[in-house]
Order: structure tokens, then C-alpha cells, then sequence
């Protein structure tokens, strides 16, 4: 079965609170995470060290706390990068 389009295939947590992602259609993006930091749910990515540990897992972009953050809004919200 194929993975939708907007399921992350990896990702790369940068020091300025961007991932670059790529996606199963071969999109590559940057997203914006700033503005996800005044969200309760994202507290502890405030910590630099802690929002680095990001992995892509389950179709998506996964912390060790558990937090994620939809696939579907990654792709839509990230900005397209040219390879």
C-alpha cells in the first residue's frame, strides 16, 4: 500500500526551531515550529536540546515525550524547497 503524500519520510531538526522534511512524494520543506512553541502541548521543545531529538516515526515527526504534530499540517504549512 503507498503512503499518502504528506507522510514524513525524515526529518531534520535545525538549531532556528526549522525541520527540513521530506515527504513519501519527494516534497522537501521547511517548516516554522516558532510559532508552535506557545503551545502548551510543545512546552518542552522550548528547550533546544530537547526539540534536536526530533525523528520521524509513525508518518510523522515524533519527540521522545510522545509529542507529534500531524503530518498533513506539516506538508500544507511547510514551505517547498527545491533540491
Amino acid at each position: 500500500m503507498n503512503k499518502p503524500k504528506w507522510s514524513v519520510v525524515s526529518v531534520i531538526p535545525r538549531d532556528d526551531y526549522t525541520l527540513l522534511l521530506t515527504f513519501s512524494d519527494g516534497k522537501k520543506g521547511i517548516y516554522d515550529f516558532k510559532k508552535d512553541l506557545e503551545c502548551p502541548l510543545y512546552e518542552r521543545q522550548r528547550n533546544i536540546a530537547f526539540f534536536m531529538q526530533a525523528k520521524a516515526m509513525y508518518s510523522s515527526v515524533v519527540w521522545p515525550d510522545d509529542s507529534d504534530i500531524a503530518p498533513e499540517h506539516l506538508y500544507e504549512a511547510s514551505t517547498e524547497i527545491k533540491a
